[in-house]
């Protein structure tokens, strides 16, 4: 909602925060004021936008948020970590596939969000697991390098799929998945915020995991505090015969 002065303002509501979330809230209230207002601004409007998760153990159906109209993942191509073209259509067809746009110097949701599937996924059977693709996509390619990007999804999983390319083509790609562009904070705060330097910066980005099932759609959005209960949940369910679009076939995951 908005104030009178036009600031958006959420309505605040009670529910658990999950240790990790805690943890982060507690690190940004160390962080100095001269953040970017638009960094501000699109956590905001995130925040507002985040729906209410059930998360009761044993209520039917998924855990995220089911998207009541589809979206049809637009056919990118960027790079991989061994610097070969991902095409993402031909990528992920045919399995159930995690879509995720972040950052390796993320502070929290980043790394949480990743750790959280990757056990769940750890838990599947081998035949179910080489039926999931995981693709994360940088909105920070200029530090994100494909080692950098390597190095951290290799301490989740080593079959997560890392993508990297102009941050203008990344954001062309999450305004056609209804995602709010990534957003870096401004020169010259960094420039007046002593206690970080050149390289060191923030990036305001959507929190969302999107699954997209065999057939190309974006089908389910989880937003950040999905637990790992959570997660098992729901990869039981689109992984089930019948499940919404396509989700089988495919080789075993490879590093990208």
């Amino acid at each position: 909602m908005a104030d009178g002065a036009g600031r958006v303002r959420c309505a605040a509501r009670a529910r658990p925060v999950p240790p990790a979330r805690a943890m982060a809230g507690r690190a940004a209230r160390t962080v100095p004021a001269a953040r970017t207002a638009a960094i501000l601004a699109a956590a905001a409007l995130l925040a507002c936008a985040e729906p209410a998760i059930d998360r009761r153990e044993g209520a039917e159906g998924l855990r995220g948020v089911e998207l009541a109209d589809p979206i049809e993942v637009p056919d990118f191509t960027l790079t991989d970590t061994r610097g070969e073209p991902y095409r993402f259509r031909s990528g992920t067809a045919g399995r159930l596939t995690f879509l995720f746009f972040g950052y390796t110097s993320c502070p929290d949701i980043c790394p949480v969000h990743m750790a959280n599937l990757a056990a769940a996924l750890g838990d599947l059977p081998y035949d179910q697991r080489r039926r999931v693709e995981v693709v994360f996509v940088s909105t920070d390619p200029d530090r994100d390098t494909p080692e950098r990007i390597r190095a951290w999804l290799d301490r989740f999983d080593r079959g997560f799929v890392g993508l990297r390319g102009p941050l203008e083509r990344v954001n062309e790609i999450q305004r056609a998945l209804r995602l709010p562009p990534a957003v870096v904070q401004a020169l010259e705060e960094r420039q007046a915020d002593t206690s970080r330097t050149g390289t060191d910066y923030l990036v305001g980005h959507a929190s969302q995991i999107l699954a997209v099932t065999g057939d190309g759609r974006a089908r389910v959005a989880y937003p950040a505090g999905i637990r790992q209960t959570d997660w098992r949940h729901d990869l039981r369910e689109l992984l089930a015969p019948g499940a919404s679009g396509p989700a089988g076939g495919g080789g075993d995951p490879a590093p990208r």
